[in-house]
C-alpha cells in the first residue's frame, strides 16, 4: 500500500512539473513531415495569453534543426526548446528571425547559448537594435514583467543579403529569400523545399486584421505578396492564422492592402485631408477579422501618411 501511495505521489508531482514546464506554449503541431509549428491565437500580448499570439515553427532534419523565430522573451524561448527536445535530440543549429517585431527575436540569446547561428536581414537587424529598448518597455507594461525578465539579445550573428540555402541533412533543405518590405522593412521568407512549405511570417495574415506599423510599407508589401506567387503547390505558414495555400490570404492580406493603397493614393491626389480620407474609407468588408476595431483606424492613418509621402517623393 505504501508503495502505491509513493508511486501515486511521484506521478502526481511529475504531472505538476510537466504542467509548470509547459505553461506558456501548447504542444507544437506537426504540419508536414519535417515541420512543426505553434499556431497562435489572435489578440495582442497580455498577461492572460502570456504573449503567445503568433505563429512560430521549427524544421527537423537528419543532422540538425532550424528554428523559425525565437519567441517573445527568454522564458518562452526556453519552453520552445523543451518542446523541441521532446521531439528530437538533434542540435538546434540555426535560428531565423523572419522580421524585427519583438515576438520574433527577443528569445534569440537563449538559442545562442546552445550554439545556434542567429540569422536575419540587414534592415531587420538595424530595426532590432533601434527599437529594442522600446520593445522591452512594452513587455514590462503589457506583461507586468520585471526588467530582469526581459534582457535585450545580442546582435544576430549572420546577416542574410541574398538567397541562401541551409542543409539540415537527409534531404531537408531550406532556402531563405528576401525581397522588399511588408509588415516590416525586409522580412525573410523560408522555403522548406523538401516539404513544399513556405514560412512567410508576418507577410501573411488570416483570421485577424493585419497591422500597418512604423517600418511597414504598403506598396512594397503588395509586391512582396506577389513575390510569394512563385512558390506553387505549397502550404504557407503565416505570421497569424492557420497554414494554407496562398489563395487563403488573398482577401485578408492582398485585397486589404490594395484597398488601403488605392483609396489613400486617390485621396491625396484629390488633396483631401487625412480626416476626410479616413472617413471615406470603407473597410466594412473586413470587419469580420479579429482586431478590426483596434487596427482599422490606425492602418488607415498610416496608409494616408505613406500615400502623402509617395506623392511628394
Amino acid at each position: 500500500m505504501q508503495k502505491i501511495i509513493v508511486l501515486f505521489l511521484l506521478f502526481g508531482m511529475n504531472q505538476v512539473i510537466l504542467a509548470e514546464e509547459f505553461s506558456i506554449l501548447p504542444k507544437p503541431q506537426k504540419i508536414t513531415e519535417h515541420v512543426y509549428a505553434w499556431i497562435g491565437p489572435y489578440g495582442g500580448p497580455n498577461t492572460k495569453n502570456k504573449g503567445y499570439r503568433m505563429n512560430m515553427a521549427f524544421v527537423v532534419g537528419v543532422k540538425s534543426i532550424a528554428v523559425l523565430d525565437s519567441g517573445f522573451y527568454p522564458a518562452m524561448a526556453n519552453e520552445m526548446i523543451r518542446h523541441i527536445k521532446a521531439i528530437s535530440s538533434l542540435p538546434i543549429k540555426y535560428v531565423i528571425n523572419s522580421n524585427s517585431q519583438p515576438d520574433r527575436f527577443l528569445g534569440n540569446d537563449v538559442f545562442r547559448k546552445l550554439g545556434a547561428e542567429i540569422m536575419t536581414s540587414p534592415k531587420e537587424a538595424v530595426r532590432m537594435e533601434d527599437n529594442g529598448n522600446n520593445y522591452a518597455m512594452l513587455l514590462e507594461m503589457r506583461m507586468k514583467f520585471k526588467p530582469a525578465d526581459i534582457q535585450l539579445p545580442s546582435k544576430p550573428t549572420r546577416i542574410i543579403t541574398q538567397e541562401t540555402d541551409i542543409d539540415l541533412g537527409g534531404g531537408v533543405k531550406l532556402t531563405i529569400h528576401l525581397y522588399k518590405a511588408a509588415h516590416t522593412p525586409q522580412p525573410l521568407i523560408v522555403h522548406v523545399n523538401s516539404d513544399k512549405l513556405v514560412y512567410a511570417g508576418d507577410i501573411l495574415y488570416s483570421g485577424r486584421m493585419l497591422s500597418v506599423v512604423e517600418g511597414s510599407n504598403i506598396r512594397q508589401w503588395i509586391q512582396t505578396y506577389e513575390y510569394l506567387k512563385r512558390f506553387t503547390g505549397v502550404t504557407f505558414i503565416p505570421g497569424h492564422g492557420v497554414p494554407a495555400p496562398l489563395s487563403a490570404f488573398e482577401k485578408s492580406t492582398y485585397q486589404y492592402l490594395q484597398l488601403l493603397d488605392a483609396h489613400m493614393t486617390k485621396m491625396v491626389a484629390e488633396e483631401k485631408d487625412m480626416q476626410e480620407a479616413i472617413l471615406r474609407l470603407d473597410q466594412s468588408s473586413f470587419s469580420h477579422l479579429e482586431n478590426y476595431k483596434d487596427l482599422a483606424g490606425r492602418n488607415a492613418h498610416r496608409a494616408y501618411l505613406e500615400a502623402e509621402l509617395a506623392a511628394f517623393d
